[in-house]
């Protein structure tokens, strides 16, 4: 799915539909609700302060920049997810992408993670990444478990080497596959919800 085939609806499993489109610019504030809505417990594993105006500033410009691309999904006129593709334009990993997705709870089992990083996992593919990682904090288990089904596995397990909001120590994973090899995997995942233009 290329950037300009959105906006897409989404049907997810229970038969609701949200709407996929990328982050433009004048969403900073439904990005920042989005974000400082999210229960704290999952916003002390995320590696940025995503309730500041000024991390939202700093990951607008990156998106103008093309360095980050990130989907948000609508519902009701607000974020409820939000999915974010990160990449060197140029250096020695520029075959390489890390995907991070963050759901809104009341979404969550619904197919909403899966079908947002396959979105991205597709417009990936279409910018050349080779490779795409991404990193989980141990207690992370859904979020490993919505890559896993996409046929990431485990490439690294770095002992206490996140420290959370509360300064808590945490193992980090590093799960990764290459794009060819995610597409197999993705029409599985598929069953749980069902693309489509709006």
């Amino acid at each position: 799915m290329a950037l300009d085939s959105f906006p897409a609806d989404v049907t997810l499993r229970d038969n609701s539909v949200v709407s996929m489109t990328p982050l433009q610019s004048g969403d900073s504030g439904a990005l920042l609700a989005f974000y400082r809505n999210l229960p704290e417990e999952d916003r002390l594993l995320l590696s940025d302060d995503v309730t500041s105006t000024d991390w939202a500033a700093g990951f607008l410009y990156k998106v103008e920049t093309r360095e980050i691309i990130s989907i948000v999904a609508k519902a009701g006129g607000k974020i409820v997810g939000e999915a974010s593709l990160h990449r060197t334009m140029h250096g020695w990993t520029r075959h390489v992408g890390e995907i991070r997705v963050a759901v809104a709870a009341c979404f969550r089992r619904r197919g909403l993670a899966v079908a947002l990083a396959a979105a991205l996992v597709d417009i990936a593919t279409d910018l050349g990444i080779e490779k795409i990682i991404v990193q989980v904090v141990d207690t992370q288990t859904a979020a490993r478990r919505t890559f896993e089904r996409l046929g990431f596995h485990r490439e690294a397990l770095l002992p206490h080497h996140v420290m959370d909001l509360a300064g808590t120590k945490r193992d980090l994973i590093v799960l990764a596959n290459d794009t060819t090899r995610i597409w197999a995997a993705m029409e599985v995942a598929g069953q749980d919800y069902a693309i489509h233009p709006s």
